[in-house]
């Protein structure tokens, strides 16, 4: 990797999870595209990539919500039950199951165009009625074993799909997006070493690109304690509609990709 390919590494990072650590989400959903047609990291060795990218950049917004007292609490505990073990079963999936790339950009299609588009929808439309009740800690728990399983498969821990989930289902962002973050961080590291684990027999084309992966990890460290910190001051419905674009239009360009 060439000094402009660390310093796009470097910045995308950085700005990725800047804006989108306020929400609970850890940037590498969004980091994937950058890594796929930009930096050229090969499939499936993109996935355990971004697991590295959320476990050097996680503890920067994580220090940060620890310092405001916002990180240790019951829904914290409920999404690690969940996502902890469904990480490492989508990393076998990923790795056993759907290692083409065709096959992979189809899942993200899947995944983020109507995930984008329900959160954007889900801002600008004006509650007609009292706000939806909290799930329950059983529900919340089953959510996360499933959403941790796709995470595994995707290489984003969960947190970027769970965290809309929960804000949509009447939590707060202000609750969601430590638990989310930290969850994220501890499957990632789960994942990371189960993708390890497997290169050591499947070969080096599942292993992450490590030079890539810390690079881009430590501007995801630096912006997600910024994100973190400027949590209480951004808009809540910007940053819901910034990241619904975001994903829609990721999971659209995906979609054609796929189909052509």
């Amino acid at each position: 990797m060439d000094w402009s390919a660390a310093l796009l590494a470097l910045t995308a990072g950085a700005l990725i999870a800047l804006v989108t650590a306020p929400v609970g989400v850890s940037g590498a959903v969004f980091l994937l595209p950058v890594q796929l047609s930009v930096l050229g990291v090969p499939s499936p060795a993109v996935t355990p990539t971004n697991l590295l990218y959320n476990v050097v950049a996680g503890p920067g917004a994580l220090l940060r919500y620890r310092h405001d007292g916002s990180l240790y609490g019951p829904l914290t505990r409920r999404l690690i039950a969940g996502t902890l073990p469904g990480v490492v079963l989508g990393a076998l999936i990923r790795v056993f199951a759907v290692p083409g790339p065709a096959v992979f950009r189809l899942l993200v299609a899947v995944l983020l165009l109507p995930l984008g588009l329900w959160l954007i929808s889900r801002t600008l439309r004006t509650p007609a009625g009292p706000p939806p009740h909290e799930p329950s800690p059983r529900t919340v728990t089953a959510l996360a074993l499933a959403v941790g399983t796709i995470g595994g498969v995707y290489g984003i821990g969960g947190g970027s799909v769970l965290g809309p989930l929960l804000v949509g289902r009447g939590m707060p962002v202000a609750q969601v997006a430590p638990a989310a973050l930290a969850s994220t961080f501890l499957t990632s590291l789960a994942g990371a070493g189960t993708y390890g684990l497997l290169a050591l027999t499947g070969g080096d084309d599942i292993a992450p690109d490590w030079l890539l992966g810390l690079t881009c990890g430590l501007g995801g460290l630096t912006g997600g304690y910024l994100g973190a910190r400027l949590q209480r001051h951004l808009p809540e419905g910007f940053l819901r509609l910034l990241l619904g674009t975001l994903a829609a239009t990721i999971g659209a360009l995906y979609a054609v990709q796929t189909l052509t």
